[in-house]
């Protein structure tokens, strides 16, 4: 795509759809679009998404399309609609795929609770199976059951890695300017031979631009394009922009893409496409909480913090558990506020014991529990170690890493020093960079490896680390242990088969 300005029959019906289950997005991103309809003075327009699925993989050189190829035992689809779903302005999703792949694809909707979904049969080609998803929200087409959206947005469902900003940026582009087109410096100088294979000229590359996908258009403007383009570019067109321009007479706004919108096409970018997505898991985080209220308070400010550290961190009262264990989360932080039993934690436990959950690696688990020191005497503390201990050992035997976090704090304690020690000692558990640090001065550099057991106890009131100033730091991890082994009173012993952590305010 050169930058600047560039110098019918349609396909038959779409076949039926399944409708896929409806409801708004548990993640509300909804307010993206609401804050941008509102900064330009107008209303947010209605979004609808269009996937052509029907490819074959040929390139790809294996008998499975490209599309279903499994990636951490999950259908390479079913990732690209998990990336469209959590933006909850998009009120539709259609794909397009074969008459043979129906049944797979509705097993696949089923099967990870995709939401929003409406399946049309796609075409013989990429430009008649996007025509026939644009008419499945086409007023003028018989039995639509779809409500036509101001904008659409077209993308490939071989692309997994599309992301909310990406998708807005094209959508308020298209508004504006009727259509538009996410771009990507080309990275190899493009050749014209000539015919017998020798060089004929070649490109200036500075001048040009890869076309990418997201690509948002006026619904008007890309399906009157399409009622009016010819067979041949139905048949051999590949640029929707293109086809706006040529059709429409819309000069598509071209927007500046991210560099992970590539899309998967050969065997290798199947592995490729397995890294980004394993270390997109590990930045993954779901903090749980025993009430609504505390979601509202405590649970929102550790989210604040957490998300210094951490890409995505989702905050939750444990009513959507199911369907964020469904979006391939290992990493739980859950915390018990007004009540020091465990029954939260054990019904998150039960929940990842029955799920389908795939074993990449273990799942981490961090049990946060405040707990008033000046009310709860000594006995009963040692109780809650002891409950942390066989959770433990009964959670790793489902590959479930459990570690217990016992915070005991005066009731006068504000609420946001309170997330801030529990923050900076998950913080710390986890193996992120943060030192771990207490309201007192008190300070632990270095990390801790959460899959490795270690046992402390920080106790600034009865000083069990006596060597320890308001000023002084531990420098590695094996001289902590030392610390615990040697300072640790007789009388409370952590040196057991289990992973426990226990930090006092």
């Amino acid at each position: 795509m050169e930058l600047g300005p560039p110098g019918g029959s349609g396909p038959a019906e779409p076949g039926p759809r399944l409708r896929g289950l409806r409801g708004a997005d548990a993640a509300a991103s909804a307010s993206s679009l609401s804050r941008f309809g509102a900064e330009a003075g107008c209303r947010a327009p209605a979004v609808a998404a269009v996937l052509p699925a029907g490819g074959s993989g040929e390139r790809m050189g294996v008998p499975t399309p490209k599309q279903f190829c499994p990636i951490l035992e999950r259908p390479l689809i079913s990732y690209t609609l998990q990336a469209l779903e959590r933006v909850s302005w998009i009120k539709d999703i259609i794909v397009a795929v074969t008459r043979e792949n129906m049944e797979t694809m509705k097993g696949i909707i089923q099967r990870y609770q995709h939401k929003r979904i409406s399946l049309v049969e796609a075409g013989v080609t990429r430009h008649r199976s996007i025509f026939n998803g644009l008419k499945a929200l086409a007023e003028d087409q018989p039995n639509c059951r779809l409500s036509k959206p101001e904008v659409v947005i077209i993308h490939d469902a071989v692309r997994p890695f599309v992301e909310e900003d990406v998708l807005l940026k094209v959508v308020t582009a298209a508004q504006e300017h009727g259509a538009s087109g996410a771009i990507r410096p080309l990275v190899s100088t493009v050749i014209s031979p000539s015919a017998d294979s020798c060089l004929d000229h070649s490109l200036e590359r500075a001048r040009y631009r890869a076309s990418e996908m997201p690509q948002a258009f006026l619904f008007d403007v890309i399906y009157d394009a399409y009622q009016q383009c010819s067979d041949y570019d139905l048949e051999f067109g590949t640029e929707c922009l293109h086809l706006a321009l040529k059709y429409s007479h819309i000069k598509a706004k071209l927007v500046e893409g991210s560099p992970d919108l590539w899309k998967v096409t050969y065997k290798r970018d199947l592995y490729a496409a397995e890294s980004i997505i394993k270390e997109r898991i590990s930045q993954k985080v779901c903090v749980v909480m025993d009430t609504k209220e505390d979601e509202e308070h405590v649970g929102h400010c550790l989210e604040e913090m957490l998300k210094t550290e951490l890409n995505h961190v989702k905050v939750t009262s444990g009513q959507d558990l199911q369907q964020i264990i469904l979006e391939q989360c290992y990493n739980f932080v859950c915390v018990n506020v007004m009540t020091s039993d465990f029954e939260e934690t054990q019904r998150l436990l039960n929940m990842l014991e029955e799920s389908n959950l795939s074993i990449l690696y273990p799942v981490v688990v961090i049990s946060v529990h405040f707990l008033d020191y000046e009310s709860v005497p000594l006995g009963q503390k040692m109780e809650k170690v002891m409950q942390i201990r066989e959770f433990a050992k009964e959670a790793k035997k489902r590959n479930i890493l459990l570690s217990g976090l016992l915070i005991y704090f005066p009731q006068a304690r504000s609420p946001r020093i309170t997330c801030h020690t529990a923050w900076s000692s998950v913080s710390t558990l986890r193996g992120w960079s943060r030192p771990l640090q207490l309201p007192g001065g008190t300070e632990a550099t270095g990390k801790f490896k959460a899959r490795h057991h270690h046992y402390f106890c920080l106790n600034q009131r009865k000083k069990f680390w006596t060597h320890w100033s308001t000023t002084g730091s531990i420098k590695n991890m094996e001289e902590i242990t030392c610390c615990v082994l040697r300072n640790i009173p007789p009388s409370i012993s952590f040196v057991l088969p289990c992973k426990l952590y226990m930090v006092e305010c």
